[in-house]
């Protein structure tokens, strides 16, 4: 600085203005040293040399402020882009003004868990020995059917509260991607808590079991009834997975088997307001999910969400995946 006043004090009035203009510029400016200052100002003594000193001192206060723009990052996101931008301005007095602007992108990644291997239990008629039969239902003619209420070829619903179950596949080793064209077969009980086929011995009479095919979104809704809950069991249904609708023909194709869980509370008040799950009633009173031989170890991946349908009966959904 004391280079500075030298230099000043060896120049004319009009130069002494000019430079006194370049301290205040030099002042202003956050990032400048003192050296740079004074060497700057040293240099005024003609007008080429004050055009000069002005222009790098003008220069030297964009630099430091372009040099003080701020952006942002975040570790947890998966495509980030940043941008930025600054001006600054100098008077003889000494202001200075600088902006920055700064965007970062967000990205998520998909989770999903292969859905928990369950029993088939003692009334699955796929092909596989069960309760000493051996009875085959995914063998007949027409068992492909989302409307699971009558047996096939007959024209007479099962009793019991009407009721849409929609369930979707996922591929976890696919970033849990759907899996389209791939059976799914579904089957449970009656409101009474008898199955098919088992209960008369006849495997004519297949009502509430089923056949489908995923779709594009990996997606198969079967048109049944509320099932019922029978003693010593929380109310469930079962369902098997099969690569293709051609590979659905026998269990021994299957590539997992599990069962699905409903909300104990609709269930209650389903039960209680329809006299055909009487003994429905009872039993579900008599259980929970704690003492239940299948769900004690939890249903978090077995659990659909139910709701009431305006026009009347249930509907519920479920995602489950698989390894495929």
């Amino acid at each position: 600085m004391a280079r500075l006043s030298a230099a000043l004090a060896r120049t004319t009035p009009s130069a002494q203005t000019a430079a006194t203009t370049a301290v205040g510029i030099a002042a202003a400016t956050a990032g400048a040293t003192a050296g740079a200052a004074a060497d700057a100002a040293a240099t005024i003594a003609t007008p080429a040399s004050r055009r000069f000193a002005l222009n790098a001192l003008g220069s030297l206060g964009m630099a430091t402020l372009l040099g003080c723009g701020g952006g942002g990052s975040d570790s947890d996101t998966t495509d980030t882009t940043g941008t930025g931008t600054g001006t600054g301005t100098g008077t003889g007095t000494g202001t200075a003004t600088g902006s920055g602007t700064g965007t970062t992108g967000t990205g998520t990644t998909a989770t999903c868990s292969v859905v928990p291997e369950e029993t088939a239990g003692p009334y699955p008629a796929d092909g596989s020995n069960a309760s000493n039969n051996t009875y085959n239902v995914l063998a007949l003619s027409g068992i492909v059917r989302s409307d699971i209420r009558t047996s096939i070829g007959s024209s007479t619903p099962v009793s019991g509260v009407p009721f849409t179950i929609t369930i979707t596949l996922t591929n976890t080793n696919a970033s849990c991607a759907a899996l389209s064209g791939y059976a799914i077969y579904l089957w449970h009980c009656t409101q009474d808590g008898n199955y098919s086929v088992y209960t008369s011995n006849n495997i004519a009479d297949n009502y509430l079991r089923g056949v489908q095919a995923t779709d594009a979104n990996g997606t198969v809704t079967f048109t049944t009834v509320v099932p019922g809950c029978y003693a010593g069991r929380m109310p469930h249904m079962h369902l098997e997975v099969y690569r293709s609708l051609s590979a659905a023909s026998n269990a021994s194709n299957k590539i997992k088997t599990t069962q699905l869980a409903f909300p104990t509370a609709l269930l209650s008040t389903i039960y209680n307001a329809n006299s055909g799950y009487s003994a429905s009633v009872r039993n579900l009173a008599a259980m929970s999910f704690a003492t239940d031989n299948v769900f004690s170890d939890g249903t978090t991946l077995e659990m659909t969400t139910m709701q009431a349908n305006s026009g009347g009966g249930y509907s519920a959904n479920i995602t489950i995946s698989v390894a495929a």
